[in-house]
């Protein structure tokens, strides 16, 4: 096995993208669990701390090279390895990836962040009720808009007849929604490319109940 190393957490959304992304390439890594909640949270530990100060999952370890963040991660493993580009070369297309992928990962996905909802319970006071609300509505403000700039560029996926970044993005915040309860039937653009995806192997491996550590969660 390479000397390639994946910390990250079983439910973590960032790190299901990652290992998509290792899984369509064909890599093979170790995967280092991350507890985001155990003793307060791993992420917060001092050796965790010193590979990310950040205190985030997931950081990638590639022969020494380490980086977090998760599309900068799936990025450099367009740049250093085959397996078929996730963000392809041609401008129109690289950046109708990468601007799509980008309103799942930066727009949608941290308003719902572990650490998010954990301030909103905590410092802010909220009830689980508050908190599902919240996490629900800016799900479906997010997935209103995708639905719709899926009607102009959806084939089998979500760009065209090729999975990209966009769908990498889009499995792990439909596990995230179907597990808050968000109704998805209003986004059948979403629905049609989600059905495509579920029967691809790379996806199928990488869901959360396949890692070792989901197991050992509770």
């Amino acid at each position: 096995m390479a000397d390639r190393i994946l910390y990250g957490y079983w439910r973590s959304s960032a790190a299901y993208r990652v290992r998509i992304a290792l899984n369509l390439k064909g890599l093979d890594y170790q995967q280092r669990s991350v507890h985001l909640v155990n003793n307060g949270g791993e992420q917060h530990s001092a050796d965790y701390s010193q590979l990310n100060p950040n205190q985030l999952v997931p950081v990638l370890v590639d022969n020494g090279l380490v980086l977090n963040q998760s599309l900068t991660i799936i990025d450099y493993l367009d740049e250093e390895y085959g397996g078929g580009l996730l963000t392809p070369k041609g401008k129109e297309q690289r950046y109708l990836v990468k601007s799509m992928a980008q309103d799942i990962a930066i727009d949608i996905h941290p308003l719902n962040n572990l650490r998010v909802l954990q301030y909103l319970s905590g410092q802010m006071g909220a009830s689980d009720t508050d908190k599902q609300n919240w996490y629900r509505h800016w799900i479906e403000t997010g997935f209103e808009a995708l639905e719709q700039r899926l009607n102009k560029t959806r084939g089998r996926y979500s760009v065209g007849d090729e999975i990209s970044l966009v769908d990498v993005c889009l499995i792990p915040q439909i596990y995230n929604a179907k597990r808050f309860g968000v109704d998805l039937t209003p986004y059948p653009n979403i629905n049609l490319v989600t059905t495509s995806l579920y029967g691809v192997e790379a996806f199928i491996q990488a869901a959360p109940e396949m890692q070792p550590d989901a197991d050992a969660a509770g």
